[in-house]
């Protein structure tokens, strides 16, 4: 399911079309499909948080999950990419917040950290 979608996502994302916001909703449901199997398009997920700079309709769940997603690709620089995409007072919010911060314990290398964090309740929220 998930390859049928990317190749859907990928003609959506060709030119001008690539920023229209009627493919939001599309585009959403590909960052859930992405989480439930297992996969991930960044561009695709770029393309989400680039339309919500501009749109009323963004929705912090799926923009947890597209940091989430960019950071199992560490030590690619995807979540620094998500992360430029969303402005201060987004960054600044629960628990986009708690997802940068634990981007940081492990850019800094201090996995014991990292993993006590998760493990704390509030985080396995995320």
């Amino acid at each position: 399911m998930a390859e049928a979608m990317r190749q859907t996502v990928a003609a959506m994302l060709q030119g001008i079309d690539r920023y229209n916001p009627d493919n939001l909703v599309h585009l959403e449901d590909y960052v859930i499909l992405q989480s439930q199997e297992n996969a991930y398009d960044l561009e695709a997920n770029l393309a989400v948080l680039k339309l919500y700079q501009f749109s009323d309709n963004y929705k912090i769940d799926i923009t947890c999950q597209v940091l989430l997603k960019a950071l199992t690709n560490l030590p690619h620089t995807d979540f620094i990419l998500c992360k430029c995409l969303l402005n201060h007072e987004k960054c600044n919010e629960s628990p986009i917040k708690d997802i940068i911060y634990l981007a940081d314990l492990l850019e800094s290398c201090e996995f014991q950290i990292f993993w006590q964090q998760l493990q704390d309740r509030k985080m396995q929220e995320l």
